[in-house]
C-alpha cells in the first residue's frame, strides 16, 4: 500500500482519541479578538483566537495532505517538535552564512523572538495545543514555522510583513484564520488613505503562496543548511517586490508591529 493510500485509508473523525479541535467556525469570536488586538496591537494572542475561531478543517485537510507526500509522511512519523529544534541556539547558531538557518538566526535575534514564546502565547487560549494527538502536533507545526516562513518570504514584523506572511500562510494553508487576520489588516492598513500600496501588497503576498510548494510538508532540519536564495528557487517563493517597493517606516501604517 502506498503512503497516499495509507492516508486515504485514516478516519481522524474516527479515531478513538478525543479530537484536539473544534472544527466550528466561530466568526463573531473572530470579529471580537480582531477588535481587541487593532485595541492593542501588541496582544498575540488576539490571533490565536481568530486561528482557532477560524481554522475549521484545516487542520485535518492539512494532515490528510501531509501524509500523502513520502517526505511529509516521514515528517510526521517523525513527530519532531519544532519548537524545541528551534529553541536549541547551538543548533540555530551552527549553519554557515548565507544558509536558511543563518538567515533565522538573524532575523530572531535581533528582535528577542522565540520559538517558546510564540508556543507560550498559544497555550494562553488553548490548552489542547499540547495534546498527544496528530492535529496538535500538526497545529504546533503550523505556528512554529511561522517565523521560518517570514524569513522564506521575505517579509519583516512591521504590521504590513505580518499582514503578507498571515496571508502568504493562508495561500499554503487554507486556513480562514489567516485569511481573515491578512483581509482585516489589509483594510485597516488601507484606511489611512495614504496612497501606499498595502492592499497590492498583501494580495501578491496571497499569490506568492498559492505558487510557492507546500512548505507543511518540507523537512526544515535540512532546509536550514540550504543556501536561502537556492531554497526559495527550489520551493519556488517569489520575491515580495511590492512590499520591498514601500519604505520600512511607512510599512505600519495605523497598526504597530509585531511585539518582541
Amino acid at each position: 500500500m502506498s503512503v497516499a493510500d495509507f492516508a486515504m485509508d485514516i478516519d481522524l473523525d474516527a479515531a478513538p482519541v478525543a479530537q484536539p479541535h473544534d472544527y466550528r467556525l466561530r466568526p463573531l469570536a473572530a470579529l471580537r479578538a480582531f477588535r481587541k488586538l487593532i485595541a492593542n496591537k501588541e496582544d498575540t494572542e488576539q490571533v490565536f483566537v481568530i486561528m482557532q475561531a477560524l481554522s475549521g478543517r484545516s487542520l485535518p485537510n492539512g494532515y490528510q495532505r501531509l501524509l500523502q507526500s513520502p517526505e511529509g509522511g516521514r515528517q510526521a512519523y517523525q513527530h519532531l517538535e519544532l519548537a524545541d529544534k528551534l529553541q536549541d541556539r547551538d543548533w540555530v547558531a551552527s549553519f554557515a552564512p548565507g544558509t536558511v538557518g543563518a538567515a533565522y538566526k538573524d532575523f530572531i535575534a535581533p528582535r528577542g523572538l522565540t520559538a517558546y514564546g510564540l508556543a507560550e502565547e498559544s497555550r494562553k487560549v488553548s490548552g489542547e495545543m499540547d495534546a498527544q494527538h496528530p492535529l496538535a502536533w500538526y497545529g504546533r507545526r503550523l505556528r512554529d514555522v511561522h517565523d521560518i516562513w517570514h524569513v522564506l518570504s521575505g517579509y519583516s514584523t512591521d504590521a504590513l510583513g505580518e499582514a503578507c506572511v498571515v496571508s502568504f500562510s493562508f495561500a499554503q494553508t487554507k486556513s480562514l484564520g489567516f485569511g481573515f487576520i491578512g483581509a482585516g489588516a489589509a483594510l485597516q492598513l488601507e484606511s489611512a488613505k495614504s496612497g501606499i500600496p498595502f492592499g497590492k501588497a498583501v494580495y501578491q503576498a496571497w499569490r506568492n503562496g498559492a505558487k510557492a510548494a507546500w512548505l507543511p510538508g518540507q523537512d526544515y532540519e535540512r532546509l536550514f543548511a540550504e543556501p536561502l536564495d537556492a531554497a526559495r528557487a527550489r520551493l519556488n517563493i517569489a520575491s515580495p517586490t511590492i512590499y520591498d517597493s514601500i519604505p520600512a517606516h511607512q510599512r505600519d501604517g495605523v497598526l504597530g508591529k509585531r511585539a518582541a
